[in-house]
């Protein structure tokens, strides 16, 4: 279910490199809007500009020009630390290459965003629970003592999304989500990532090279040579 008030605001966003005299502009006066609990897709062949503006809208880069606002706060007013609080307290990630620390159960997997979280805190007891939860959801209650090593592509999947959502994130970003799987995996993440987004009334913003992922979007942006062509 959607709500009108958007959760992130994209304006005239412009990302260009500079190597010496050399200027490679990678996205060009990009602007879109999205609302609490839409959900998007970004699109494009290589090089078309999509995690260069998933990152921007994430806060994990600055743009050349244009602005950010993500859950009502500017990015580009704030420094790198004000940016990952604002990270950490309303979105949530999903990477193509699972990202989760090889050291750490997949139960501890999905308690670290919430341990770094600023702020109040629930217990220790209370973010087992919620993270035992969300291991449950996603299939894999009776795996969560096990380390990635010991766990499938795909399984190691489902344990980021269920990280993903430990915060109760406003937005979440996912980034080539099924890009390592199979496609009969791919198609179970897939189920996952958008039932839990419309439970918890997650908007999501999907970078993806695969059309039939996109269409279950409820908007698809496409980029070519950086710019927005639909």
């Amino acid at each position: 279910m959607e709500n009108s008030a958007p959760v992130l605001e994209v304006r005239q966003l412009t990302k260009t490199y500079r190597s010496g005299e050399r200027e490679l502009t990678v996205l060009k006066e990009v602007s879109f809007s999205l609302a609490g609990g839409a959900t998007c897709a970004i699109v494009g062949p290589s090089g078309s500009g999509k995690t260069t503006l998933l990152g921007l809208c994430a806060g994990l880069d600055r743009a050349t020009s244009g602005s950010v606002i993500l859950a009502g706060v500017a990015l580009d007013d704030l420094d790198e630390d004000a940016r990952a609080r604002v990270r950490n307290e309303h979105t949530g990630f999903v990477f193509q290459n699972f990202q989760l620390v090889p050291t750490l159960s997949a139960l501890e997997n999905v308690m670290v965003p919430a341990e770094l979280r600023a702020g109040p805190r629930r217990t220790h007891g209370e973010l087992t629970d919620a993270a035992t939860e969300l291991l449950r959801q996603v299939g894999l209650e009776d795996r969560r003592g096990h380390y990635p090593a010991q766990l499938s592509g795909g399984e190691q999947q489902r344990v980021a999304l269920a990280r993903a959502f430990i915060n109760r994130p406003r937005l979440l970003f996912a980034d080539e989500p099924t890009g390592n799987l199979d496609a009969e995996t791919s198609g179970r993440v897939v189920e996952l990532l958008l039932n839990l987004n419309s439970q918890a009334g997650t908007a999501l913003v999907l970078v993806t090279h695969n059309p039939e992922l996109a269409a279950l979007t409820g908007r698809t942006i496409r980029l070519r040579d950086g710019a927005m062509v639909d």
